[in-house]
């Protein structure tokens, strides 16, 4: 295996930027998720580190070889890289064994140690009683363990994965990520995985590059990402909860700051910035009868063992969880607990000129 640089990347299609100077190093090993809305470029960097495309300027290294930029350009099929795509791509009137043995069929690879890795493949990916079967007798979510398993005998540098749980239902979604999971301890694979799902992103990836009109905007921990969020589109993005604009802020101390907002004075965690929003998330919102924030309960929705519920304040609009139904038009009182404060780079500096008046 090995790591995946990508160096001011930059694509533009009819003249519109898809990819806008793109800079990431991701580990060799390490399991990284490309998160973000439809058209944000996520699926433009799969393709571009595929070979699939060309960047128009901008260098991507796999293991220190140069694969495109500089002048340099490997084919796809020199890459030695791993695909899984959302519509398994598999032959129909090959069998789960003859779709595995494919890669390296092409390869002119013997056919002793092509059965030895095919059964290998096979194991790994629990598909060793179906090895006689055509594509049309498996459940969805087998098909897609076969172009892992075709992916995985072929020994790649790196796996580069495509939205490959969108065509599932819910159930097999959830045994996917496992078996995902699973592959990438049993392998220690490098792997790039492209999805527009939070849930399979914070679930599976060891980082999380969170996309927004062709630009990176955060690159981090799951945790990170959902307690620490750099800007208003990844603290709106990534988790539930409200974002919201600070009228007046202190002086960082510790780590933490007193902020105004939602008409009181407030402590969040903070960094070094002097910081123009807070994001609440649920679990920093309480339902306190002493609470000083009141609000009123506009929706109520079962998420097994706790509800949560969306509470209208005067000013803005927070959610929380809670052990018990609640009465819609109901009445209650809260308060917060270490919200994150933080300056997004987009916010006009008389924001700043506020706090320093």
């Amino acid at each position: 295996m090995a790591g995946l640089s990508f160096s001011n990347i930059s694509k533009l299609f009819a003249g519109t930027p898809a990819l806008n100077r793109i800079n990431a190093e991701v580990a060799e090993g390490e399991f990284v998720a490309l998160l973000g809305p439809s058209g944000c470029g996520k699926t433009t960097l799969l393709r571009l580190t595929a070979g699939f495309e060309v960047p128009d300027s901008g260098t991507i290294t796999l293991g220190g070889q140069v694969l495109a930029g500089g002048g340099a350009f490997v084919a796809p099929e020199d890459r030695n890289i791993g695909i899984v795509f959302q519509s398994y791509a598999l032959w129909p009137h090959k069998s789960v064994a003859g779709n595995v043995s494919y890669p390296l069929e092409v390869r002119r690879i013997p056919g002793p140690e092509r059965k030895r890795r095919v059964a290998e493949a096979l194991e790994i990916t629990g598909l060793s009683a179906f090895a006689d079967r055509a594509p049309a007798q498996l459940s969805g979510g087998q098909r897609q363990r076969v172009a892992l398993a075709r992916c995985l005998v072929a020994d790649p540098r790196a796996v580069l994965l495509d939205e490959p749980l969108a065509n599932l239902d819910l159930a097999l979604r959830a045994a996917m990520q496992e078996a995902f999971a699973a592959f990438h301890r049993r392998t220690g694979a490098t792997m790039l995985y492209v999805t527009h799902d939070q849930t399979e992103a914070l679930a599976l990836a060891d980082r999380v590059a969170v996309m927004e009109g062709g630009r990176i905007r955060q690159f981090a921990s799951p945790e990170a990402l959902y307690d620490c969020p750099q800007d208003c589109f990844v603290a709106g993005f990534v988790g539930d909860g409200a974002v919201i604009a600070l009228t007046a802020t202190g002086t960082p101390v510790g780590g933490h700051i007193l902020v105004q907002a939602l008409g009181q004075q407030i402590e969040a965690r903070c960094d070094s910035s002097v910081p123009t929003h807070i994001c609440i998330r649920p679990e920093q919102v309480r339902i306190d009868p002493q609470g000083p924030i009141r609000a009123r309960v506009s929706a109520c929705t079962y998420q097994g063992g706790r509800f949560r519920l969306v509470l209208e304040t005067d000013a803005e609009t927070l959610v929380a969880h809670a052990p018990a139904r609640a009465r819609i038009g109901e009445e209650i009182r809260l308060s917060l607990h270490s919200p994150w404060a933080f300056h997004d780079p987009a916010t006009p500096e008389i924001l700043r000129v506020m706090q320093d008046a």
